[in-house]
């Protein structure tokens, strides 16, 4: 059963049963906003590149990531699914995804941050149905879904996090829009979420 959660929640990564998961997926979805009006009809929507990013820390220190550029952690244990260059149909489908191998990630990384940026720099006034969900990589089940409501005039989305927790991990929805075309210009905003 997934939980929608909302800006600031926690969600512990335990399997129902008990036992830690071992592949989880953070899938990203979304669609360009319709145009409404007299012309809507004459101008085809815009394509929006929004890029879906994880950046691994360990402590403070960002040591590695994974993007549109770099489809895979240098240890291999977190991998992009590939650049989607249009988004989709607005529906439950992810058009960009992380995949993470919880148990090969390396001891000294305590902090997975997933970032959204539009790439090729509209809003997210210019975007709907847009969403972060977290899969359970084995079963395929939604565990968690947080959904992107209000567009705004910003630029990106810094989304959520798994991070360490004992012997454990757990995912946090962060929620907080911020600005930048990639990972890079978001990095300031990032170490305020560790």
């Amino acid at each position: 059963m997934s939980v929608s959660l909302a800006k600031g929640q926690k969600l512990s990564l335990e399997k129902a049963g008990g036992g830690r998961l071992g592949v989880i997926r953070m899938g990203l979805g979304w669609r360009a906003a319709q145009k409404k009006g007299f012309f809507a009809k004459l101008l085809a929507s815009q394509e929006i590149d929004l890029d879906a990013s994880a950046v691994l820390f360990a402590g403070s220190k960002p040591v590695d990531v994974v993007f549109f550029q770099h489809l895979q952690s240098n240890d291999g244990s977190v991998r992009h699914s590939g650049d989607n260059l249009t988004g989709g149909a607005g529906d439950a489908t992810d058009d960009e995804s992380i995949t993470v191998d919880l148990d090969r990630v390396p001891a000294a990384v305590d902090q997975i941050v997933f970032t959204v940026n539009s790439f090729t720099g509209q809003t997210f006034q210019e975007v709907e149905n847009a969403f972060c969900r977290l899969v359970d990589e084995h079963t395929g089940a939604e565990l968690a879904r947080y959904t992107l409501t209000g567009g705004g005039p910003y630029t990106a989305q810094i989304m959520a996090k798994v991070q360490r927790v004992g012997n454990g991990w757990q995912m946090a929805a962060i929620g907080q829009p911020a600005s930048g075309r990639t990972f890079q210009d978001l990095m300031p905003e990032l170490v305020k979420h560790l």
